[in-house]
């Protein structure tokens, strides 16, 4: 069922990252040269039908109109409510808009989003995680944290799906409750379309990636224009706003509009709250897009208090400091008996010997009991994370080689600080066909280097590849490595260092000894859920100093790349929203 329009429509559909075909509406400008683009995100259960409407009543003829059906939703493939992860369905969005620039011309910044519940979240997920330049979002009703009833109904559900996998519920929303509009109520009821079933995984990730996105909302410069349905049934009104409040947007505005229902932008007298979106949309035009200035966070904003924070001692007899006593108590007793902690203890748990052991990921220890301490520890969130961030980076380093190769130019591969070099070593010989001509790792620690140039020769590699001790911060000695590498690589070095002038400092030294269309990779980590545990509990490679890291933003991290002269072209980030990974081009000049 959709809702016809004045405007022409053509169907398409676009190539997700894993070979599927989404099926999305265009709507062309009524004028020539388009203003910008709008994309329009449906509410879960629904398709970009029950969208259409917007694209008369928004009265935008100088836009062109975007509008997707979700994967496994409306006339997309896929099992009905499902999704790999609510984490796939953020980076389809991000395929998404790749495809808009690059098949119809719409670069993101001139794109706004427009986007209701589900979508609205898949929205502010993806600004959060991605950093997207683009020129606005407003946001109807999102659904941050759904009303489900049932006491303790959220509990559930996360225990029935570990115990017995993934399986789907039932949308307990009735039409009449999502609208008072009598058109939409009844079309709503005979839609074939319409998808009441939602996969457990796909719902308990919506409700994660909402919990992350509205504490750290912070993160997001987007302009922001939030509406909220002040008689809503399906969602909780207090997320919203603790979002609105926390949003570090130097444009953003929040409209409550009372007896609304759910249902925001199909409501029976949604004019007034169109009014104000349009208004919006053509103000986000008419004005220069905002650049938040990032490089100084390291001195001010929230994540440097965060930081400082966590620097801070705690008192001794304290509930906190008595818990952390007792938690690093536990690690040291631990270390006895787990290869891992003990080796976190010996040689830093940021060390590139303790990076090393969390990629072959296999447990040891001194007994049964130490190998289950060891798979206990190696399964934590952040180290599963960390080899999320391995596969991610080799992935992008493959990319990156097979377009040197086709531009005909050499691959030359430089990795700052290595560790042990077993991320770039295994990428290369998982992809024979673009072995580079040339492989120099470097590191800082002297033991590093001799275990990197042991794997070197355990790998077979030795006729190609060497290690050298140097220091990734040197701006000069970056920028007269030879031969010039073409593809620089940088994973986990800057997000344990919080100052961004010393981080710049050695972007700029690979930028020195990249050429013009060269590529480098490197990595992020804007949100952890652990950080207070590490600072905490474990120490860093640095005298057994506490590790306490500064979360850098990806809009922060962006930034950096950018001003060091690269230019962002893709991205990837794991399923827990951890660690991020990215390739940038060398500007031409």
């Amino acid at each position: 069922m959709e809702y016809p329009t004045q405007r022409q429509q053509s169907e398409h559909r676009f190539r997700t990252h894993d070979a599927h075909e989404l099926f999305y509406r265009y709507w062309p400008a009524l004028q020539a040269p388009a203003t910008g683009a709008v994309i329009l995100l449906h509410r879960g259960h629904e398709h970009s039908g029950r969208m259409s409407h917007l694209v008369d009543e928004l009265d935008l003829p100088g836009h062109a109109f975007f509008a997707w059906d979700a994967r496994g939703h409306g006339r997309s493939p896929g099992e009905r409510g499902h999704s790999p992860g609510f984490a796939t369905s953020v980076r389809d969005l991000h395929t998404f808009v790749q495809h808009l620039e690059s098949v119809h011309g719409f670069e993101p910044a001139s794109v706004v989003v427009v986007a209701q519940s589900v979508g609205a979240v898949l929205a502010a997920t993806w600004a959060h995680d991605y950093a997207p330049r683009i020129r606005g979002m407003v946001l109807a009703s999102p659904a941050f944290k759904v009303k489900l009833y049932v006491p303790f109904a959220r509990a559930g559900l996360k225990l029935m799906h570990k115990l017995f996998g993934d399986f789907v519920v039932n949308s307990y929303v009735k039409a009449k409750f999502l609208t008072h509009d009598v058109q939409r109520i009844a079309s709503y009821g005979q839609d074939p379309h319409i998808t009441r079933p939602i996969s457990v995984k796909v719902l308990l990730g919506l409700y994660e990636a909402a919990e992350r996105v509205v504490d750290d909302a912070a993160a997001i410069h987007v302009p922001t224009q939030l509406f909220i349905s002040g008689s809503d049934w399906v969602v909780h009104h207090a997320p919203q706003h603790r979002y609105f409040e926390r949003l570090s947007s130097s444009v953003k505005e929040k409209h409550v509009l009372p007896g609304f229902f759910h249902d925001t932008l199909g409501e029976a007298g949604r004019g007034p709250a169109l009014a104000l979106a349009r208004r919006f949309i053509l103000e986000r035009y008419a004005a220069p897009a905002p650049v938040p200035e990032l490089l100084d966070a390291h001195r001010r904003g929230p994540t440097h208090d965060e930081a400082q924070a966590l620097h801070r001692p705690l008192p001794r007899w304290s509930p906190r400091g008595l818990y952390w006593a007792a938690t690093r108590l536990s690690l040291k007793l631990g270390g006895r008996l787990s290869r891992g902690i003990r080796l976190g203890h010996d040689t830093g748990f940021d060390s590139g010997s303790t990076l090393d052991y969390v990629y072959r990921n296999q447990a040891q220890g001194a007994s049964l009991v130490g190998r289950a301490i060891d798979r206990a520890y190696l399964d934590s969130i952040g180290w599963r994370g960390i080899r999320q961030r391995k596969l991610h980076v080799e992935e992008l380093q493959r990319i990156a080689m097979q377009r040197l190769r086709a531009d005909g130019r050499p691959v030359h591969v430089l990795d700052v600080a290595a560790g042990h070099g077993r991320y770039v070593l295994d990428a290369l010989q998982a992809d024979l066909a673009t072995r580079p001509d040339a492989i120099l790792l470097r590191d800082y620690s002297e033991l590093n280097v001799q275990e990197g140039s042991a794997l070197i020769r355990t790998k077979g590699l030795a006729d190609i590849a060497r290690f050298e001790q140097g220091d990734a911060f040197d701006r000069a000695s970056l920028a007269q490595v030879l031969p010039r590498p073409t593809l620089a690589i940088v994973s986990g070095l800057y997000e344990l260092f919080d100052d961004n002038e010393q981080v710049l400092r050695s972007l700029r030294g690979i930028a020195d000894a990249v050429p013009e269309g060269g590529w480098l990779v490197y990595t992020g980590q804007p949100w952890h859920p652990q950080l207070e545990l590490i600072a905490r509990a474990l120490t860093s490679h640095r005298a057994g100093q506490a590790w306490v890291m500064r979360r850098r933003v990806q809009a922060e991290m962006d930034q950096l790349v950018d001003e060091a002269g690269f230019e962002k072209t893709e991205q990837r980030i794991d399923e827990w929203g951890i660690f991020t990974v990215s390739l940038a081009r060398r500007r031409t000049s």
